[in-house]
């Protein structure tokens, strides 16, 4: 009996020592799993990596806090999603938070002050980001929830997408006021010689008709005039029953007046006997010096310029349109002319349609004649010029020109969705324009709901808050140095 119980004994005395280090296997394992078990269930739970990073440097990230290396600013606490696992694509949920007025970048979950200016935050809501499409599937339209007193406070207008009952509108184009070429002159010379007076020295100088130009000494005009006074010498000796003489005198007399003598200077000529040693150019009528092209002391040839006038009765308007727009404009067509500056609008009509486009370019000319009477419009003014579209009146749907947003990509405008405050932004196409409407051909039901008023305060709201706001996830409440 004794040997007999003496020999389980012996066995368990001699694998004591597995047994020991087997059981301490066993509970090294399970402190193992229960130290890992609650980090893998907070990261499938949470979802989220917290990090540290400079808010004026976003791309220094570490694992701990400490200070930027480039503005040696403290680093603040942020969180960010964890890649999530691809999944269908759902429709936006609208998201509650409170931000800031004055600085939307503030975003929290619950009430309190912006740590910025001290405001109180305000509750606000947004469409959550959409998970990005899988490969098959169509990406929704961009959305933007806002409260009602967002709504009041941007002004968003809205109003049925319908037809606007006539085609008819008015388009503007920029142009230049610019001299009336029918009413400018050139003075040149109609001799060779040397400029011994110049009247004249400034452009811009107010000139009366027959007023002084230029005068210029030339040998052959003392020539002619010698012959010319030759001529009447010989018809005086012989009297004026001698017709050969005569025709000399009327020949010689007719050379003068073609070289600019005038009527009574051709009378002093022949009272006194004298020649005159200069011919003197003057005015041929009142007007503005466009260009003075001599100055005193200089050689001119015979068609040389001289003096360039031009008055200001009228003026044209110069500007430039697509030739698509050429259509709707008819020779004569009255116009409205806007003068930058000037509170009055002025009256015109289309006096030139260019036939070809200017060289290196995709417009062609438009001109239109302005009366001036008082000199008030000058040359190189800007001005508005205001058609009146003749496209008869049909069943188009047009928007508002701030309701039609454009970018390189396209025309986009902001639909409301419901009574709830979220709007979708849709890409549109266009027809003709005019300086109040756009024709939309496609892309938008009938009687959508089109916000008319605020588009461009919506756009910046979503430009915003696409995709992850980038202030997401920062301490905002840590103070910095």
């Amino acid at each position: 009996m004794n040997s007999f119980l003496r020999l389980p004994l012996r066995f368990v005395v001699h694998r004591l020592p597995a047994f020991l280090l087997l059981a301490g296997l066993l509970a090294f394992g399970v402190s193992a799993c229960q130290q890992a078990a609650p980090e893998q269930q907070s990261e499938a739970h949470d979802g989220t990596t917290t990090y540290f990073t400079c808010p004026m440097h976003p791309q220094i990230v570490r694992d701990k806090p400490g200070q930027c290396p480039i503005c040696s600013m403290d680093l603040v606490k942020a969180t960010k999603q964890a890649a999530a696992k691809p999944a269908a694509a759902v429709a936006p949920a609208a998201l509650t938070h409170y931000t800031c007025p004055m600085h939307p970048q503030i975003s929290r979950k619950e009430p309190g002050k912006c740590p910025i200016c001290g405001m109180d935050l305000v509750k606000a809501t947004k469409a959550a980001p959409a998970a990005k499409a899988t490969s098959g599937t169509t990406t929704s339209a961009p959305e933007v929830m806002l409260s009602a007193q967002q709504r009041q406070l941007a002004g968003i207008r809205v109003a049925a997408f319908g037809p606007s009952g006539s085609a008819v509108g008015s388009t503007v184009l920029t142009g230049t006021i610019t001299a009336n070429a029918n009413q400018t002159r050139t003075v040149s010379s109609r001799v060779a010689g040397r400029v011994e007076r110049l009247f004249v020295r400034q452009t811009g100088e107010s000139i009366r008709a027959g007023a002084p130009l230029v005068s210029i000494y030339s040998e052959q005009l003392q020539a002619l005039q010698q012959e010319y006074l030759l001529a009447l010498a010989q018809q005086r000796a012989v009297g004026k029953s001698v017709n050969q003489y005569g025709r000399l005198v009327a020949s010689a007399r007719q050379r003068l007046r073609l070289l600019g003598l005038t009527e009574g200077q051709l009378r002093t000529l022949a009272a006194t006997g004298r020649p005159t040693t200069s011919l003197t150019f003057y005015s041929p009528q009142a007007g503005l010096v466009q260009a003075v092209g001599v100055t005193e002391g200089q050689y001119v040839g015979e068609g040389s310029l001289l003096v360039s006038l031009t008055n200001l009765f009228s003026v044209w308007v110069e500007a430039q349109l697509y030739p698509e727009e050429v259509a709707g404009i008819a020779m004569g067509q009255s116009v409205q002319v806007q003068v930058s500056g000037r509170p009055d609008t002025y009256s015109g009509r289309v006096v030139f349609l260019s036939p070809e486009r200017q060289a290196n370019s995709k417009v062609t000319l438009l001109r239109v004649l302005v009366a001036n009477p008082g000199g008030r419009l000058q040359p190189g003014m800007q001005a508005n010029v205001r058609l009146t579209s003749r496209r008869a009146a049909t069943s188009a749907r047009t928007l508002p020109q701030d309701a039609v947003l454009h970018d390189s990509r396209g025309s986009y405008v902001w639909q409301q969705v419901d009574a709830g405050g979220r709007f979708r932004r849709l890409n549109v196409t266009t027809g003709a324009e005019t300086d109040e409407t756009v024709a939309i051909t496609g892309g938008l039901d009938a009687d959508a709901l089109v916000v008319v008023s605020g588009a461009y305060l919506l756009e910046s709201e979503y430009a915003l808050y696409q995709g992850t706001d980038p202030m997401a996830g920062m301490d905002m409440e840590k103070p910095t140095p």
